[in-house]
Formats: structure tokens, C-alpha cells, sequence
């Protein structure tokens, strides 16, 4: 890792206002909801995805479609039914019939920031078709590999209480979200101010209405990232967070454990939140605030810790109070 340059230290200081400022122009829509706000700007910075888990009616949808208002980026939304085909969302080869030739019509994956609206709604089939775009970015038609636009990241959307006619994510598709990240029910008093605000006339569709405006863009979300890079992990801390996801295989309540990818994924979520607060190194606090939404998708319970109560975040809150943190 190289030192940063002035201009580099610059740079790097913009763009972490410019993001810090998402915060504020999302708060404008939605109310609360302040850990899924870092969230998606911590996969932002990681180029990962995220899986956004709530009842219906916790604002998933608006607070994506927030976050694309707030910055300079092109968006799209596919809302995912059990007839949808997997060509829909990544495109098909058309016919014209001027030039007697086949021509490929972009999908809506071709795009910065896909909406992926109630994605365990829609067959195994048509969820796999975004495997090859989440992983690779790039889709393949027709034997033809073709690249997505950068910066790209899938927002998708789950309901967790109404499993009638959906199709819940395989293992291999939740690994390849960075960040599963759970949207709760508001308070008492942030109820009250989500009332509030409609009754003073708010429009959920009109969020240029609500005064969101695009205060970030993608130099900025190449500049940050270029800082994140450099952020520095020791061999401590390296062990630290190895330690913790083998831990979970080693867990009486589960039958899988973190891999070595869910390994790499906290650690690079731990750098770019060490990043945001301010730093340029790992510190233990980094890696136990990314922990759950990086890891709670990537283990699975024994189906008789399940009926006893037991959660995965439970376990990965008593692996993080048993493995030592380094001094």
C-alpha cells in the first residue's frame, strides 16, 4: 500500500462528505432505518450487494429508491413474479426485420443500481440469471459475454413472514449478497413523524418533492474506494476476523458455517467502516459492527436450535463475546 498523497488525502476527504451527505438526503424519505442507510453505502464502497429483509410496509423499496435519488447514478426496477423469465431481467437477442438480423436489447441489469423488488418471489430459474451479473458483472447471451456498466450493485427486496407461492434464496445466491440487511419496524415516536410527515402532504413517488437531491456520483464512489483500499488490516486483525467465521463452523447450532468468502467479505466491509469513521486501519470495533449483516446469510441452523428459539444472530453475538479480540 502506497501513502496517500495530498491530493489523495483530498480526494479521499470529499468523498467521504459527499457520502456522509446520503445519510441526510435519504432521511429526507425515510425515516430511521439509519444502520440499512450505512449498509448499502458500506456495499457501495465494497462493489458488493445487498439483501434487504423486512415485513411489508418498512419503506425496502423507498429507501433504495432514495439512496438512487441521491446519487448521480442510473437506476432501474424489476419487480420479480412467478412469470417472470430470466430474459427479462438481462436481456434477449430481437429480430429486425430491416436488417434481417438479430440485435441484443439490454435488460434492466444493464444499469448502476437494480431494484430487485421481491426477488424470492420469482422461479429459482429467473434468480439464477442474476448470479453470473452479481458475481462477474456481465451477462452472457447467446455464448456472447457482456459487460455491466460500473459502478454496479443489486438492491433486492425479501418479505421474511409471507412464504406462500416464493421461492427462497439457494445457499449459493445468498452468498453472493455482501450484506444481508434487516429493515425493522419504526419506533413509537418515528411512527408518529412518518404520519407527520404525510398528513403534511409527503409523496412516497415524488421524492424530488421531498427535496432529495443527487449529492453524490461515481467519482466520488471511485475516489472512496480508492481510500478503502489503502485502509491497513493487521496480521491481528486478520486472525481476528478468521477466527470468528471459524468459529461458526464449529458451532453446535449450525450446520454451515461461514466460508472463506463470508472470511474476505468482513473483512472488507470492516475496511471500508474504518474508512467512513474516519480512519486508516482495522481496529476489533470494525469488524464486530459489520459482523451480523455480513455474516447472518451465509450460516445455517440446525433445525433443533432453530425450534428452541435460536437465531443467527444469537450465535454470531456469542461467538463475537467468546473469541478473543486482539490488544
Amino acid at each position: 500500500m502506497s501513502a496517500p498523497t495530498p491530493e489523495t488525502a483530498e480526494n479521499s476527504d470529499r468523498a467521504r462528505t459527499s457520502l456522509e451527505a446520503l445519510r441526510t438526503e435519504i432521511a429526507k424519505a425515510v425515516v430511521g432505518q439509519d444502520p440499512a442507510v450505512t449498509g448499502l453505502v458500506v456495499a457501495l464502497l465494497c462493489r458488493g450487494h445487498v439483501l434487504l429483509e423486512g415485513v411489508p410496509g418498512v419503506a425496502k423499496t423507498l429507501l433504495v429508491r432514495a439512496l438512487a435519488a441521491s446519487l448521480e447514478l442510473e437506476t432501474k426496477r424489476v419487480q420479480f413474479t412467478p412469470d417472470l423469465m430470466p430474459s427479462d431481467v438481462t436481456g434477449s437477442l430481437v429480430y429486425d426485420t430491416h436488417t434481417s438480423e438479430f440485435s441484443f436489447q439490454q435488460g434492466p441489469v444493464f444499469t448502476n443500481l437494480l431494484l430487485a423488488d421481491e426477488i424470492n418471489r420469482t422461479p429459482p430459474k429467473t434468480q439464477s440469471s442474476l448470479l453470473e451479473a452479481m458475481e462477474e458483472r456481465q451477462v452472457t447471451v447467446d455464448g456472447t459475454p457482456r459487460p455491466l456498466p460500473e459502478p454496479f450493485l443489486v438492491a433486492a427486496t425479501q418479505n421474511p413472514v409471507e412464504y406462500e407461492g416464493t421461492y427462497p434464496l439457494p445457499e449459493a445466491q445468498l452468498d453472493r449478497f455482501l450484506l444481508k440487511l434487516t429493515v425493522p419496524l419504526p419506533s413509537r415516536e418515528e411512527e408518529i413523524n412518518v404520519l407527520t410527515r404525510h398528513a403534511e402532504g409527503f409523496n412516497p413517488r415524488d421524492l424530488a418533492a421531498a427535496g432529495v437531491r443527487p449529492v453524490a456520483g461515481a467519482a466520488d464512489l471511485a475516489a472512496a474506494r480508492a481510500a478503502v483500499a489503502n485502509v491497513s488490516v493487521s496480521a491481528e486483525i486478520a486472525g481476528y476476523v478468521v477466527d470468528i467465521c471459524r468459529a461458526t463452523r464449529e458451532s453446535p447450532s449450525l450446520t454451515l458455517g461461514a466460508s472463506p468468502r463470508g472470511a474476505t467479505a468482513l473483512l472488507s466491509t470492516a475496511r471500508a467502516w474504518a474508512w467512513l469513521t474516519g480512519r486508516d486501519y482495522v481496529i476489533p470495533d470494525d469488524v464486530k459492527a459489520l459482523a451480523l449483516p455480513t455474516l447472518r446469510h451465509r450460516i445455517q441452523l440446525r433445525p433443533e436450535a432453530e425450534m428452541e428459539g435460536v437465531t443467527a444472530d444469537s450465535v454470531i453475538t456469542a461467538i463475537l463475546a467468546h473469541v478473543p479480540v486482539p490488544r
